[in-house]
Protein backbone atom coordinates (compact mmCIF):
# COMPACT_ATOMS: atom_id res chain seq x y z
CA UNK A 1 0.00 0.00 0.00
CA UNK A 2 1.27 3.56 -1.28
CA UNK A 3 2.05 5.13 2.29
CA UNK A 4 -0.48 7.94 1.50
CA UNK A 5 -3.12 5.84 1.19
CA UNK A 6 -2.27 4.81 5.02
CA UNK A 7 -3.17 6.80 7.95
CA UNK A 8 -1.45 6.09 11.45
CA UNK A 9 -4.90 6.32 13.17
CA UNK A 10 -6.22 4.57 15.89
CA UNK A 11 -8.97 1.64 15.74
CA UNK A 12 -11.75 1.60 18.67
CA UNK A 13 -13.40 -1.18 19.92
CA UNK A 14 -16.83 1.02 18.81
CA UNK A 15 -15.38 0.58 14.84
CA UNK A 16 -15.49 -2.83 14.92
CA UNK A 17 -19.03 -3.18 16.61
CA UNK A 18 -20.26 -0.36 14.06
CA UNK A 19 -18.77 -2.64 11.26
CA UNK A 20 -20.52 -6.23 12.76
CA UNK A 21 -23.78 -4.12 12.01
CA UNK A 22 -23.08 -2.74 9.02
CA UNK A 23 -22.58 -5.95 7.50
CA UNK A 24 -26.27 -6.77 7.05
CA UNK A 25 -27.32 -3.17 5.92
CA UNK A 26 -28.50 -3.18 2.42
CA UNK A 27 -29.10 0.50 1.28
CA UNK A 28 -26.66 2.68 0.49
CA UNK A 29 -26.86 5.12 3.56
CA UNK A 30 -26.08 1.76 5.88
CA UNK A 31 -22.85 1.10 3.78
CA UNK A 32 -21.66 4.63 4.18
CA UNK A 33 -21.96 4.44 7.92
CA UNK A 34 -19.15 2.31 8.42
CA UNK A 35 -16.41 4.72 7.24
CA UNK A 36 -13.55 4.30 8.68
CA UNK A 37 -13.27 5.74 12.92
CA UNK A 38 -10.33 7.64 13.87
CA UNK A 39 -10.32 6.60 17.44
CA UNK A 40 -6.80 6.28 19.44
CA UNK A 41 -5.24 2.71 19.96
CA UNK A 42 -1.83 2.90 20.51
CA UNK A 43 0.60 0.82 17.46
CA UNK A 44 -2.28 0.69 15.49
CA UNK A 45 -2.87 1.08 11.65
CA UNK A 46 -6.32 1.45 10.03
CA UNK A 47 -6.69 2.35 5.80
CA UNK A 48 -8.27 5.26 4.13
CA UNK A 49 -10.37 3.66 1.97
CA UNK A 50 -12.87 4.13 0.16
CA UNK A 51 -15.86 6.61 1.17
CA UNK A 52 -18.43 4.32 2.67
CA UNK A 53 -16.16 0.71 2.28
CA UNK A 54 -16.26 -0.68 5.94
CA UNK A 55 -13.06 -0.34 7.52
CA UNK A 56 -10.24 -2.81 6.81
CA UNK A 57 -10.25 -5.32 9.85
CA UNK A 58 -6.02 -5.45 8.94
CA UNK A 59 -3.81 -3.05 7.15
CA UNK A 60 -1.40 -6.29 6.81
CA UNK A 61 -4.33 -8.73 5.83
CA UNK A 62 -6.94 -8.33 3.16
CA UNK A 63 -8.72 -11.51 4.58
CA UNK A 64 -8.68 -10.97 8.09
CA UNK A 65 -13.12 -11.56 7.61
CA UNK A 66 -12.60 -14.65 5.44
CA UNK A 67 -11.17 -16.73 8.99
CA UNK A 68 -13.07 -20.87 9.21
CA UNK A 69 -16.67 -20.40 9.73
CA UNK A 70 -16.56 -16.99 10.53
CA UNK A 71 -19.86 -16.25 8.91
CA UNK A 72 -21.94 -12.97 9.10
CA UNK A 73 -25.26 -12.73 11.34
CA UNK A 74 -26.90 -12.57 7.53
CA UNK A 75 -25.66 -15.79 6.51
CA UNK A 76 -25.25 -17.46 9.37
CA UNK A 77 -28.78 -19.99 8.94
CA UNK A 78 -28.23 -20.03 5.44
CA UNK A 79 -27.78 -23.84 4.14
CA UNK A 80 -24.55 -24.75 2.81
CA UNK A 81 -24.52 -25.62 -0.41
CA UNK A 82 -22.29 -25.71 -3.90
CA UNK A 83 -24.15 -23.84 -6.85
CA UNK A 84 -22.78 -24.47 -10.27
CA UNK A 85 -23.56 -22.88 -13.41
CA UNK A 86 -23.67 -25.18 -16.61
CA UNK A 87 -22.90 -22.94 -19.51
CA UNK A 88 -24.47 -25.71 -22.21
CA UNK A 89 -27.32 -26.84 -20.12
CA UNK A 90 -28.72 -23.63 -19.17
CA UNK A 91 -29.14 -24.75 -15.56
CA UNK A 92 -27.65 -24.67 -11.83
CA UNK A 93 -26.78 -27.66 -10.69
CA UNK A 94 -26.90 -27.42 -6.47
CA UNK A 95 -24.59 -29.82 -4.32
CA UNK A 96 -25.26 -31.09 -1.07
CA UNK A 97 -21.51 -30.68 0.13
CA UNK A 98 -22.21 -33.17 2.91
CA UNK A 99 -23.15 -36.06 1.17
CA UNK A 100 -21.21 -34.92 -2.16
CA UNK A 101 -24.50 -35.24 -4.49
CA UNK A 102 -26.56 -32.91 -6.32
CA UNK A 103 -29.89 -32.22 -5.05
CA UNK A 104 -31.84 -30.12 -7.64
CA UNK A 105 -31.08 -28.63 -11.16
CA UNK A 106 -32.37 -25.49 -11.65
CA UNK A 107 -33.58 -23.74 -14.94
CA UNK A 108 -31.98 -20.18 -15.88
CA UNK A 109 -31.04 -18.11 -18.86
CA UNK A 110 -28.68 -19.04 -21.20
CA UNK A 111 -24.85 -20.05 -21.16
CA UNK A 112 -24.64 -19.03 -17.44
CA UNK A 113 -21.13 -18.15 -16.70
CA UNK A 114 -20.65 -17.17 -13.11
CA UNK A 115 -23.00 -17.86 -9.62
CA UNK A 116 -21.99 -14.50 -7.81
CA UNK A 117 -23.05 -13.40 -3.92
CA UNK A 118 -24.41 -10.20 -3.71
CA UNK A 119 -22.78 -7.51 -1.68
CA UNK A 120 -24.90 -7.61 1.35
CA UNK A 121 -24.65 -11.53 1.08
CA UNK A 122 -28.47 -11.92 0.59
CA UNK A 123 -28.89 -12.92 -3.08
CA UNK A 124 -26.86 -15.36 -5.56
CA UNK A 125 -26.58 -13.75 -8.94
CA UNK A 126 -26.58 -16.28 -11.92
CA UNK A 127 -24.46 -14.29 -14.91
CA UNK A 128 -26.36 -15.95 -18.23
CA UNK A 129 -24.23 -14.34 -20.39
CA UNK A 130 -26.12 -14.85 -23.57
CA UNK A 131 -29.49 -14.65 -21.97
CA UNK A 132 -28.57 -10.88 -20.98
CA UNK A 133 -29.93 -11.46 -17.89
CA UNK A 134 -29.56 -11.95 -13.99
CA UNK A 135 -31.25 -14.86 -12.09
CA UNK A 136 -32.10 -13.81 -8.42
CA UNK A 137 -31.41 -17.24 -6.15
CA UNK A 138 -32.18 -16.67 -2.51
CA UNK A 139 -29.91 -18.67 -0.57
CA UNK A 140 -31.89 -19.50 2.59
CA UNK A 141 -34.88 -20.49 0.91
CA UNK A 142 -33.67 -21.36 -2.42
CA UNK A 143 -36.15 -19.61 -4.39
CA UNK A 144 -35.83 -18.86 -8.07
CA UNK A 145 -36.70 -15.46 -8.60
CA UNK A 146 -37.90 -13.30 -11.70
CA UNK A 147 -34.67 -12.73 -14.01
CA UNK A 148 -33.11 -9.15 -14.05
CA UNK A 149 -32.52 -8.08 -17.89
CA UNK A 150 -28.48 -7.56 -18.00
CA UNK A 151 -26.92 -7.09 -21.20
CA UNK A 152 -23.43 -9.27 -21.85
CA UNK A 153 -23.31 -10.51 -18.11
CA UNK A 154 -20.08 -12.14 -18.37
CA UNK A 155 -19.09 -11.47 -14.61
CA UNK A 156 -20.15 -9.23 -12.14
CA UNK A 157 -18.65 -8.02 -9.13
CA UNK A 158 -19.33 -5.26 -6.73
CA UNK A 159 -17.91 -1.89 -5.22
CA UNK A 160 -16.51 -2.36 -1.92
CA UNK A 161 -18.57 0.43 -0.61
CA UNK A 162 -21.82 -2.04 -1.66
CA UNK A 163 -22.72 1.29 -4.18
CA UNK A 164 -22.60 -0.13 -7.18
CA UNK A 165 -22.69 -3.71 -9.27
CA UNK A 166 -19.43 -3.77 -11.89
CA UNK A 167 -21.04 -6.08 -14.82
CA UNK A 168 -18.05 -7.52 -16.82
CA UNK A 169 -19.74 -6.81 -20.42
CA UNK A 170 -16.73 -9.30 -22.32
CA UNK A 171 -18.09 -9.18 -26.00
CA UNK A 172 -19.39 -5.22 -25.26
CA UNK A 173 -16.00 -4.46 -24.27
CA UNK A 174 -17.18 -2.17 -21.15
CA UNK A 175 -17.24 -1.85 -17.51
CA UNK A 176 -20.63 -1.60 -16.80
CA UNK A 177 -21.26 0.21 -13.17
CA UNK A 178 -25.10 -0.48 -12.05
CA UNK A 179 -26.84 0.41 -9.10
CA UNK A 180 -26.72 -2.98 -6.75
CA UNK A 181 -29.97 -3.66 -5.88
CA UNK A 182 -31.68 -2.39 -9.09
CA UNK A 183 -28.88 -2.89 -11.42
CA UNK A 184 -29.72 0.51 -13.42
CA UNK A 185 -27.07 2.00 -15.13
CA UNK A 186 -25.00 4.65 -13.32
CA UNK A 187 -21.95 4.48 -16.08
CA UNK A 188 -21.06 2.60 -18.65
CA UNK A 189 -16.78 2.79 -19.46
CA UNK A 190 -14.96 1.90 -22.45
CA UNK A 191 -13.02 -1.59 -21.21
CA UNK A 192 -10.34 -0.19 -24.62
CA UNK A 193 -9.88 -3.84 -24.22
CA UNK A 194 -11.30 -7.39 -25.18
CA UNK A 195 -13.07 -9.45 -23.38
CA UNK A 196 -13.10 -8.12 -19.57
CA UNK A 197 -13.65 -11.11 -17.37
CA UNK A 198 -11.98 -10.89 -14.07
CA UNK A 199 -11.02 -8.68 -10.78
CA UNK A 200 -10.13 -8.06 -7.74
CA UNK A 201 -9.70 -4.72 -5.46
CA UNK A 202 -6.56 -2.70 -3.73
CA UNK A 203 -6.68 -2.72 -0.01
CA UNK A 204 -8.41 0.07 0.78
CA UNK A 205 -10.77 -0.11 -2.47
CA UNK A 206 -9.54 2.97 -4.20
CA UNK A 207 -9.11 0.49 -7.58
CA UNK A 208 -8.95 -2.54 -8.75
CA UNK A 209 -7.18 -4.97 -11.54
CA UNK A 210 -9.53 -6.63 -14.63
CA UNK A 211 -7.99 -9.02 -16.81
CA UNK A 212 -9.16 -8.76 -20.49
CA UNK A 213 -8.57 -12.17 -22.30
CA UNK A 214 -9.41 -11.94 -25.83
CA UNK A 215 -6.37 -8.79 -26.18
CA UNK A 216 -3.87 -10.14 -23.37
CA UNK A 217 -4.24 -7.13 -21.01
CA UNK A 218 -5.10 -5.51 -17.87
CA UNK A 219 -6.91 -2.45 -16.79
CA UNK A 220 -6.10 -0.54 -13.67
CA UNK A 221 -9.64 0.88 -12.83
CA UNK A 222 -10.46 4.07 -10.63
CA UNK A 223 -13.44 2.73 -8.57
CA UNK A 224 -14.49 6.12 -7.19
CA UNK A 225 -14.34 8.00 -10.45
CA UNK A 226 -15.57 4.56 -12.28
CA UNK A 227 -12.68 5.21 -14.80
CA UNK A 228 -10.08 3.53 -16.48
CA UNK A 229 -6.88 4.75 -15.71
CA UNK A 230 -4.17 2.23 -16.83
CA UNK A 231 -3.95 -0.70 -19.11
CA UNK A 232 -0.73 -2.37 -20.27
CA UNK A 233 0.09 -5.48 -22.28
CA UNK A 234 1.28 -8.51 -21.24
CA UNK A 235 4.95 -9.28 -22.66
CA UNK A 236 3.58 -12.63 -23.83
CA UNK A 237 2.55 -13.21 -27.38
CA UNK A 238 -1.23 -14.84 -27.13
CA UNK A 239 -1.70 -14.14 -23.29
CA UNK A 240 -4.74 -14.71 -21.88
CA UNK A 241 -5.24 -13.60 -18.77
CA UNK A 242 -8.22 -15.28 -16.44
CA UNK A 243 -8.54 -15.07 -12.20
CA UNK A 244 -7.44 -12.60 -10.31
CA UNK A 245 -6.49 -12.00 -6.75
CA UNK A 246 -4.66 -9.41 -4.54
CA UNK A 247 -2.09 -10.75 -2.01
CA UNK A 248 -2.78 -10.84 1.50
CA UNK A 249 -0.97 -7.79 2.51
CA UNK A 250 -2.32 -5.81 -0.46
CA UNK A 251 0.85 -5.46 -2.34
CA UNK A 252 0.80 -7.47 -5.26
CA UNK A 253 -2.00 -9.27 -7.81
CA UNK A 254 -1.63 -12.16 -9.26
CA UNK A 255 -3.41 -12.79 -12.63
CA UNK A 256 -3.64 -16.57 -13.89
CA UNK A 257 -2.79 -16.87 -17.68
CA UNK A 258 -3.91 -19.89 -19.63
CA UNK A 259 -2.18 -19.83 -22.36
CA UNK A 260 1.51 -18.37 -20.79
CA UNK A 261 0.72 -21.20 -18.20
CA UNK A 262 1.36 -19.46 -15.19
CA UNK A 263 0.50 -16.55 -13.11
CA UNK A 264 1.28 -12.58 -13.37
CA UNK A 265 2.50 -10.80 -10.72
CA UNK A 266 2.13 -7.32 -10.86
CA UNK A 267 2.49 -3.74 -8.15
CA UNK A 268 -0.67 -2.50 -8.09
CA UNK A 269 -0.31 0.64 -7.26
CA UNK A 270 2.72 1.35 -9.41
CA UNK A 271 0.98 -0.71 -12.11
CA UNK A 272 4.42 -1.52 -13.87
CA UNK A 273 5.68 -4.83 -15.66
CA UNK A 274 5.03 -7.56 -14.10
CA UNK A 275 7.02 -10.78 -13.40
CA UNK A 276 6.07 -14.31 -14.31
CA UNK A 277 5.61 -17.78 -12.17
CA UNK A 278 4.73 -20.79 -14.08
CA UNK A 279 2.51 -23.22 -12.40
CA UNK A 280 1.04 -25.67 -15.00
CA UNK A 281 -0.97 -25.80 -18.11
CA UNK A 282 -4.42 -23.83 -18.36
CA UNK A 283 -3.60 -21.77 -15.32
CA UNK A 284 -6.97 -20.51 -14.70
CA UNK A 285 -8.62 -19.98 -10.70
CA UNK A 286 -7.20 -18.42 -7.84
CA UNK A 287 -7.96 -18.80 -4.84
CA UNK A 288 -6.61 -18.18 -0.83
CA UNK A 289 -7.19 -20.51 2.00
CA UNK A 290 -8.80 -19.29 5.01
CA UNK A 291 -5.40 -18.40 7.14
CA UNK A 292 -4.40 -16.71 4.15
CA UNK A 293 -1.27 -18.47 4.07
CA UNK A 294 -1.81 -20.19 0.85
CA UNK A 295 -3.35 -19.93 -2.64
CA UNK A 296 -4.45 -22.87 -5.10
CA UNK A 297 -4.24 -22.54 -8.79
CA UNK A 298 -6.38 -24.63 -10.98
CA UNK A 299 -4.38 -25.95 -14.27
CA UNK A 300 -7.25 -26.61 -16.15
CA UNK A 301 -5.14 -27.73 -18.76
CA UNK A 302 -3.25 -30.52 -16.82
CA UNK A 303 -5.83 -31.23 -14.05
CA UNK A 304 -3.71 -30.00 -11.67
CA UNK A 305 -3.20 -27.78 -8.76
CA UNK A 306 -0.47 -26.01 -7.65
CA UNK A 307 -0.29 -24.49 -3.99
CA UNK A 308 1.27 -20.95 -3.58
CA UNK A 309 2.71 -20.23 -0.15
CA UNK A 310 2.48 -16.18 0.20
CA UNK A 311 5.20 -16.12 3.02
CA UNK A 312 7.60 -18.28 1.44
CA UNK A 313 6.61 -16.68 -1.59
CA UNK A 314 6.92 -19.85 -3.73
CA UNK A 315 5.24 -22.77 -5.03
CA UNK A 316 5.05 -25.66 -2.77
CA UNK A 317 2.89 -28.32 -3.73
CA UNK A 318 1.18 -29.39 -6.96
CA UNK A 319 -1.61 -31.76 -6.48
CA UNK A 320 -3.11 -34.55 -9.54
CA UNK A 321 -6.98 -35.14 -10.21
CA UNK A 322 -6.89 -38.94 -10.28
CA UNK A 323 -8.32 -40.02 -13.89
CA UNK A 324 -7.44 -36.20 -14.91
CA UNK A 325 -9.77 -33.56 -15.67
CA UNK A 326 -10.36 -29.64 -16.32
CA UNK A 327 -10.38 -27.52 -12.63
CA UNK A 328 -11.32 -24.47 -13.26
CA UNK A 329 -13.69 -21.58 -11.57
CA UNK A 330 -14.87 -22.50 -7.74
CA UNK A 331 -14.25 -22.02 -3.59
CA UNK A 332 -13.45 -23.06 -0.73
CA UNK A 333 -15.46 -24.33 1.82
CA UNK A 334 -16.32 -22.21 5.02
CA UNK A 335 -13.98 -24.49 7.13
CA UNK A 336 -11.84 -24.00 4.71
CA UNK A 337 -11.07 -27.65 4.44
CA UNK A 338 -12.05 -28.19 0.91
CA UNK A 339 -11.54 -26.68 -2.13
CA UNK A 340 -14.78 -26.82 -4.42
CA UNK A 341 -13.98 -26.70 -8.45
CA UNK A 342 -15.75 -27.06 -11.56
CA UNK A 343 -14.86 -29.52 -14.35
CA UNK A 344 -15.33 -27.62 -17.07
CA UNK A 345 -14.81 -29.58 -19.88
CA UNK A 346 -15.80 -32.73 -17.80
CA UNK A 347 -19.29 -31.85 -17.04
CA UNK A 348 -18.08 -32.99 -13.21
CA UNK A 349 -16.93 -30.88 -10.30
CA UNK A 350 -14.38 -31.83 -8.11
CA UNK A 351 -14.07 -31.60 -4.02
CA UNK A 352 -10.17 -31.60 -2.78
CA UNK A 353 -8.86 -32.22 0.47
CA UNK A 354 -6.77 -28.99 1.00
CA UNK A 355 -4.75 -30.85 3.74
CA UNK A 356 -3.87 -33.35 1.36
CA UNK A 357 -4.87 -32.42 -2.07
CA UNK A 358 -6.49 -35.98 -2.23
CA UNK A 359 -9.64 -35.50 -4.28
CA UNK A 360 -12.67 -36.29 -2.07
CA UNK A 361 -15.65 -36.84 -4.82
CA UNK A 362 -16.18 -36.37 -7.98
CA UNK A 363 -19.67 -35.22 -8.85
CA UNK A 364 -21.40 -35.75 -12.43
CA UNK A 365 -23.08 -32.02 -13.36
CA UNK A 366 -24.95 -30.75 -16.26
CA UNK A 367 -22.34 -29.50 -19.51
CA UNK A 368 -20.12 -26.80 -19.57
CA UNK A 369 -19.76 -25.89 -15.52
CA UNK A 370 -18.31 -22.70 -14.95
CA UNK A 371 -18.31 -20.32 -11.92
CA UNK A 372 -19.54 -22.49 -9.08
CA UNK A 373 -20.08 -20.41 -6.05
CA UNK A 374 -19.66 -22.76 -2.34
CA UNK A 375 -22.12 -20.59 -0.10
CA UNK A 376 -22.68 -19.54 2.50
CA UNK A 377 -18.37 -18.58 3.08
CA UNK A 378 -17.08 -16.16 6.08
CA UNK A 379 -16.59 -12.49 5.42
CA UNK A 380 -18.70 -9.28 6.04
CA UNK A 381 -19.42 -8.52 2.51
CA UNK A 382 -18.62 -9.79 -0.95
CA UNK A 383 -17.12 -8.22 -3.96
CA UNK A 384 -18.22 -10.46 -6.72
CA UNK A 385 -17.18 -12.97 -8.44
CA UNK A 386 -17.89 -17.07 -7.04
CA UNK A 387 -16.90 -15.15 -3.82
CA UNK A 388 -14.49 -12.21 -3.30
CA UNK A 389 -14.94 -11.74 0.76
CA UNK A 390 -13.21 -8.90 2.95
Amino acid sequence: MHPTTLARVLIAGAALTALAGCSSGSHTKEHASASPSVTATPQQQTVDGLPGMPPVLDPKDVYAADRPNQLSPVVKDFPSLVYVPNTNSNTVSVIDPKTYKVIKTVPVGVQPQHVVPSWDLKTLWVNNDKGNSLTPIDPKTGEVGKPVDVHDPYNLYFTPDGKYAVVMASLDRQLVFRDAHTMKVAKAEPSRCYGVNHADFSLDGRYFIVSCEFSGELLKVDTEKMKVIGKQTLPFHGAMPQDVKVSPDGKKFYIADMMAHGLWIVDGDTFGKPSFLATGKGAHGLYVSRDSREMYISNRGEGTISVFDFPQNRLTKKWRLPDGGSPDMGGVSSDGKVLWLSGRYNSEVYAIDTATGRQLARIKVGSGPHGLAVYPQPGRYSLGHTGIFR
